[in-house]
Formats: C-alpha cells, structure tokens, sequence
C-alpha cells in the first residue's frame, strides 16, 4: 500500500492474536493528484479508540492548504477533461475504482477497525457496499435523462443535466470509507471536482481512498483531500469563494454553523444531520423480530449510527415484555476486540466522545429513567483494551418526552423505551422531539402501518423491517435532520445544474417593438 505514494506504513495490531493491519505512517493531504504534507508542516495524531494509544500521524490542514486543493479542484473543472468527458467515460473511471475498492476491501475494512473501533464483522459490509455505491452511480450517470415538452408544432423544451463545479464533501466519523463514497461517487459521476475534508477523529481511509483514485488515473486535480480539524480545515473550505456546493454529513449544530459560514458565498447546500429516530411497536407485531431489528437498529455500528432507534416506543399490553426482552438481548451483547470477528459492540470512537455519551447516562438517572442493564464500563476485559473507550449496551425505560435522553441525539449505545395507549399518542411521541431523519413501526395491521408511517415526520421510514437500504431511493431528513436528499437520481438534483433548452421549430410570432 502506497509504495508508489512514497508512504511508509507500519503493522499495527488491536488486541492479542489479532491480525495486523497496514496503516500509514503518516496520512498526507492529497491534492493535485500528489501526496504532500501542510504547508505549515504540522501533524496531528489519530488513536486507536480500543486502546487509545496513537495510530498515526496525519497532517493538519491549514487555510493554505484548503486554498491549494480548491485551486487544483477549480482547474481541473475549468480547464481539465473530466466534466467535459461523455458520461461512459466517467462511468468507466468509477468502475476502475470500484474495482480497487473490492480488490483491497479486507484492507480497508481492517485500517477502518482500527481507526473507528467498528467491529470487523461490519465494516466488512460496510467496504462492500463503498465498492457498491461507485458502481450504482456509474450506472446512474449514463441512464440519466431529461423532461421534453413539445408545444404543438412551435417549440421543444428539453432539460439537460450539467455538473455545477467544485464540490466541498464534509464526511463523519461513523463509516468513515463508506459515507465517503456516497458523497464522492455521484460527485464525480456527475463532471464536478471534489475536495474531500474527513473527520479527524477517523481520517486514515480517506487516504486509502486517495491511493485508490490514484491508482485509477483520474485526471489532476478532480478528487482532493485535506485532512484537519473544522475550524481551521472546514470553515475555510466552507467559506471559500471558488467552491460551489457543499455536502455535510453531522451533527446539527455544526450544519447551522456551516449554513452560516458559507451563505455569503451563495453555495447549495445538502445536510444530513442528526437524528433520535422511533420504533413504534404495536401489541399486534411480531414481536420476536421487532426484537432483533430494535436491538440490531440501536447497538450495530457501536451505536454510533445515525439512523439507529434510539427511542422504544411501544404500546402499553406488551410494553413490559418488549423492553425486558431488548435488556435481556443487549446484556449478552458481546463487547471486546473490534478486529474479532465475534465481537459486536466495540468502543466509541474517542474519549471526549464516551464522556459526552456517559454524561447522558448519567443525566437518565438524575431524571429518573429506570435503567435495566449496562451504563458503564464493561468489566473483565483484557488489559490491552482496559484502557479503550467501552461502554456496555444500555437501556433505560420509563423515559419522558421532557428528558434529555429521550429529546437529544446520544449517538452511542443508549436506548431508551416509553410507553404508549393509541395510535394517536405512538404518533406524538415519535414526532415529539426536534429530528426527523428515521422511524420504524411494527404492526400486522397493513392500513395502520401506512397511516402512521405517513404520519410521522421523518424522511425515511421503514415498516416491519431494520434499516434496509436501496441505493434508487432518497436519504435525507425532515426537521433539524438536513435539508435536501441524496441517492438515486435524487443524488444529481444536487451535484447536476439543470439547463432549460428552448427551441422555435418554425417561424412564431415575435412582437415588434419599436418598428413604427
């Protein structure tokens, strides 16, 4: 990995008779199509969260370094081949990619372990499905169409679809690669350039991507990074003139701040913020699966996930069965090593992370939550991970809509369950908080699952299922969860201007002003 890229990588193991990953020594800026340090030459260092001892070194992105990436990105779109090619022939660049994606999968999946604490079993899925995103959008691009509207035998109106110039793509912590990907594939499929700014908590395999692109041949200049943190990196990146959209994927208050920041730039914006999303169980559901998907929803990805039900809520006859049955499961959740292939709930991703998460198991129990099992370091592992950022699968019961567990974003794993009489008070609750992004119902009766589907006010809403996504579909929140959507040809309604062409077929009557 990178011999080519002139970076030096080191073998890096996570618990005790765990394989080995390769992770660079130090994570460079990308940018031109070269691997270069800051221009201020400062690094900062990235933790492994199951031990908490460094990782690597990354390069701190400074305002220069941003400026440097948006210039390359900006002569790439303005003077280079990319948004000039035919569709086919971007789609071909992203097979390419595709191709090293699944090529170094076990790779990605391993450095991705080590940098986020995801357990190994997911982020297997999680390399499968980046692969997978490059393909659907290189698919999508070249089927792409436009409306026509004929006017009699005086005019066609045809749409076509344009790239709109540089993108900034913000990317999270969670499913670092992944996520990534979704942002980067219909970016690029589209004829725009890129400036990608990863989290700084989980920055190493946007330099596997960067390696990746790299071995595909994309022209100079099409797809950048600059690692760093958002003040420094971000904001300018926000804020700079010659960059057209922005694509953020966080937390809601960070969205605000870079509406804010950016708005003096007209730039267009897609956000997917936070969510506190419901699962409404009726009496009638089947019960054992509501079970799995509720306890999978909240607990898969270390709970850190931002479509994970993190509220039960669940009518009164089985309200006791459902939540003792989701304790019961979440206390045999086995908790450990992320690079075993056994382990299913691995630490947070850094300390200042499990101090904000415990700070809200703690605030469930000054509020009076009942709590049923976990809310605290798990005891009994080993000494290598004694010093990780664990947390025990956690449930309370007996939440209110007035608790800041049962209203505020925990992004961990914490769950918390409230009962409900009718239909109509399942409905309130689940839209009484100030998110929108997910929900889940579980309900035999067909008509009831459709009317409060519909009624709840969240973007994305599955019925009698966990969250199971198709890539043709939009994602995207309603409330303080976003603003816009992306997936499908939903993805291009933002990375694509689209140009009115107006043709006179014959000679139409023109008013003549001026003529006497």
């Amino acid at each position: 990995m990178g011999g080519a890229m002139g970076e030096a990588v080191h073998q890096q193991g996570q618990g005790a008779g765990t394989p080995a990953a390769a992770v660079p020594r130090q994570a460079l800026h990308f940018i031109g199509g070269r691997f270069v340090p800051g221009k201020e030459g400062r690094f900062f260092t990235t933790l492994n969260p199951a031990t908490n001892r460094p990782l690597a070194e990354v390069a701190e992105g400074s305002p220069d370094d941003v400026d440097a990436a948006v210039q390359a990105a900006r002569r790439a779109f303005d003077e280079g081949p990319w948004p000039r090619m035919l569709p086919a022939e971007r789609a071909r660049y992203l097979e390419r990619i595709a191709d090293r994606i699944e090529a170094r999968s076990e790779a990605i999946a391993r450095v991705e372990v080590l940098d986020t604490g995801m357990p190994i079993s997911q982020a297997r899925g999680q390399a499968t499905r980046a692969a997978e995103n490059f393909r659907f959008f290189a698919r999508r691009i070249q089927d792409l169409g436009g409306h026509v509207w004929q006017v009699g035998d005086r005019f066609v109106n045809y749409v076509v679809h344009k790239p709109v110039g540089v993108a900034g793509l913000i990317t999270p912590w969670n499913t670092p690669f992944m996520l990534a990907t979704w942002k980067v594939a219909p970016c690029l499929a589209a004829g725009n350039t890129c400036v990608l700014k990863p989290a700084e908590w989980a920055p190493l395999s946007a330099h596997l991507l960067a390696e990746i692109v790299a071995e595909a041949g994309l022209p100079e200049g099409v797809f950048n990074v600059v690692h760093g943190f958002g003040e420094p990196a971000g904001a300018s990146l926000v804020a700079h003139p010659a960059v057209n959209l922005i694509s953020f994927t966080g937390e809601t208050t960070t969205g605000k701040a870079i509406m804010a920041n950016g708005a003096a730039t007209l730039k267009r914006y897609s956000f997917e913020l936070g969510g506190k999303s419901p699962v409404v169980i009726f009496a009638d559901a089947d019960l054992e699966r509501a079970v799995d998907a509720a306890v999978f929803g909240v607990f898969s990805l270390n709970g850190e996930r931002c479509t994970a039900g993190s509220r039960l809520l669940v009518e009164e006859p089985v309200y006791r069965d459902v939540v003792e049955a989701v304790a019961r499961r979440a206390a045999r959740i086995r908790i450990g090593d992320p690079a075993d292939p056994r382990t299913e709930l691995g630490p947070l991703i850094h300390p200042e992370h499990w101090r904000r998460v415990m700070g809200y198991v703690e605030a469930g129990r000054a509020e009076g939550a009942e709590l049923l099992t976990g809310g605290r370091r798990p005891p009994g592992l080993p000494p290598e991970l004694a010093g990780g950022n664990y947390l025990e699968a956690t449930v309370f019961a007996g939440a209110r809509p007035g608790m800041r567990v049962f209203q505020e974003e925990i992004f961990g794993p914490v769950v918390v369950a409230t009962p409900f009489r009718t239909e109509d008070e399942a409905v309130r609750l689940a839209n009484a908080v100030r998110y929108g992004l997910a929900a889940y119902v579980w309900t035999r009766d067909v008509g009831r699952a459709h009317r409060v589907g519909q009624a709840i006010d969240a973007g994305m809403v599955w019925l009698n299922s966990q969250n199971v996504r198709d890539l043709r579909t939009p994602f995207g929140g309603m409330k303080d969860s976003g603003i816009g959507r992306e997936g499908g040809d939903y993805s291009f309604e933002f990375y694509c201007e689209r140009q009115v062409i107006h043709v006179a077929l014959g000679e139409h009557p023109i008013p003549r002003f001026g003529a006497g």
